[in-house]
């Protein structure tokens, strides 16, 4: 396997802002082989035309998203997508979620993830509290700001269960140890409360929000007009306010995110990207593809980098749903995929990157730090003597591995694109 570590520096500023650069990422595609499949991944045994269409005729291979030592997340992975090295750049998943939300926090803040959960009987049945409605959720969260009295805490409504909270002026050098709610599904949460510095509030504030929910009215009758299990908080992912270069001033790319999470639109603003907001995303597989992908060429004309998200794959992974991933997979294909490699013929000079940001297996229904396929497919004057050597029958696990091409730092694709070819 050819082994490529680009160690070039970040100083690419001489983009010529005519090609355009588009990311589409479908988060937690990767999986394990099934034996319910054949012995197949899902990404194998969904019919994806279009994809492959970009793996037969592009260049494709596996690169490695989390570094060595890192928690396997959507936070490090993407982070590493746009361009960024975890290792350097990773400050807390929760305060880039912030960011989007227009939450400004000083030196001395700390910004964590408050997902509204159903932990009942101490057992993780729904990190998603059913894919609460955002409109439940608010109530939810105004209920513990009006109720929790505690100094310097607040709460921030984000998108259905994926909430804020803010300790300013937090007392600690290290941030509290906490897990991910999405890492624990029907697991004791015993054993995953909060530990170390602060865990003493965190288990305070989750205990008390169990009571506010069980106890509100305002709650009680909101759930009977919107979708919903809420029976708790669950706070993990802390940390302080990030500061990097926007990709502006590293390469001279300049647009847009457009996803249904907080997270992806909080790294691109920290990059300097403007969040497109698309009527009807969910983060599950009945969200807008189509309004994503509309969205997506509608602002080509005025912007040269856009990177779409769709978080569908990773929830069914969660789950453990295979259908669902199948279908999530599929629909990517056909309602994003293709329809973005018919819009950018119009175009004269572009490249497309298609990936997941990690596996999250149906098996073990949590991330892996486990390499994931991905495929730039660009037009004709770019990448001309790699796509012989590193084309690939399909884009899946197996096929990309089959080319030999493995970059060892996911976040150098983003210089193989604008300098479109690799280097070895």
């Amino acid at each position: 396997m050819k082994n490529i570590n680009n160690n070039n520096n970040n100083n690419n500023n001489n983009n010529n802002n005519n090609t355009k650069y588009i990311v589409l990422l479908g988060d937690g595609m990767a999986d394990l082989p099934l034996e319910e499949l054949g012995g197949k991944t899902v990404l194998e045994k969904c019919k994806t035309p279009n994809m492959d269409f970009m793996a037969q005729n592009g260049i494709t291979g596996l690169t490695k998203t989390i570094p060595d030592g890192m928690a396997p997340g959507s936070d490090t992975a993407n982070l590493s997508i746009f361009g960024y090295d975890p290792a350097k750049y990773f400050s807390g998943r929760a305060p880039l979620e912030a960011i989007n939300l227009g939450i400004e926090l000083e030196p001395k803040d700390t910004a964590f993830r408050c997902n509204i959960v159903n932990a009942s009987n101490d057992i993780m049945n729904d990190f998603t509290s059913n894919h609460i409605d955002t409109r439940l959720s608010h109530i939810i969260i105004n209920e513990l700001k009006n109720k929790i009295t505690m100094p310097d805490i607040e709460f921030y409504t984000g998108v259905s269960y994926r909430n804020i909270m803010v300790w300013r002026n937090y007392p600690y050098s290290e941030i509290t140890q906490t897990t991910p709610p999405h890492d624990i599904q029907d697991e004791s949460t015993d054993k995953y409360l909060p530990a170390g510095n602060g865990s003493d509030i965190l288990r305070e504030l989750m205990y008390q929000s169990k009571k506010i929910i069980s106890q509100s009215e305002a709650v009680h009758d909101a759930m009977k007009k919107y979708r919903g299990s809420p029976e708790s908080i669950w706070l993990w992912g802390g940390g302080r306010k990030p500061n990097i270069r926007t990709l502006s001033e590293r390469f001279g790319l300049y647009g847009h995110t457009i996803s249904a999470v907080d997270l992806i639109h909080g790294i691109g603003k920290a990059a300097g990207l403007t969040p497109l907001h698309v009527d009807g995303v969910t983060g599950y597989i009945d969200t807008n593809y189509k309004g994503k992908a509309d969205a997506l060429l509608n602002a080509l004309d005025n912007a040269n980098y856009i990177f779409l998200h769709v978080e569908s794959p990773d929830e069914s992974g969660h789950k453990g749903n295979i259908e669902h991933k199948i279908k999530s997979i599929e629909d990517f294909d056909s309602l994003i995929v293709g329809p973005v490699l018919e819009g950018i013929k119009k175009f004269d000079d572009y490249s497309v990157l298609v990936m997941p940001d990690h596996p999250t297996p149906i098996k073990i229904r949590t991330h892996t730090s486990d390499p994931v396929p991905f495929c730039i497919y660009s037009s004709t004057n770019r990448f001309n003597k790699e796509k012989e050597l590193y084309k690939a029958a399909a884009f899946n696990e197996r096929d990309a591995a089959a080319t030999g091409l493995f970059i060892d730092n996911a976040y150098k694709i983003i210089e193989i694109m604008i300098n479109g070819t690799i280097k070895i």
